[in-house]
């Protein structure tokens, strides 16, 4: 079976800084785009950063400069070094896995919660 555990998340004062990681298991790591995504309470889930199977990642302008994204397959994990965060950063950050394909859908974890709070 398929899962992707996020860890990593906590209490983080404005300015700190935190490190996501997203395990995954039961997929071919190296052929799927990873992605992480939030969702805080009231709003709708976004895009926060996405890396695709060869590298190349995106990043929401909110977090752009900010935020990295970054995967190591060999590991079938993916990271996200998140800098100078503020308290709109705070939210449920979970991890997607894309295969692209429109008849399998994406997976996606649990999720970690993120606060950032004086």
């Amino acid at each position: 079976q398929v899962q992707l555990v996020e860890s990593g998340g906590g209490l983080v004062q404005p300015g700190g800084s935190l490190r996501l990681s997203c395990a995954a298991s039961g997929i071919i790591f190296s052929g799927y785009a990873m992605g992480w995504y939030r969702q805080a309470p009231g709003k709708q889930r976004e895009m926060v950063a996405t890396i695709t199977r060869g590298g190349t990642t995106n990043y929401a302008e909110s977090v752009e400069g900010r935020f990295t994204i970054s995967r190591d397959n060999a590991k079938s994990t993916v990271y996200l070094q998140m800098n100078s965060l503020k308290p709109e950063d705070t939210a449920v950050y979970s991890c997607n896995a894309d295969s692209l394909s429109l008849r399998i859908p994406p997976y996606w974890g649990q999720g970690t919660q993120v606060t950032v709070s004086s």
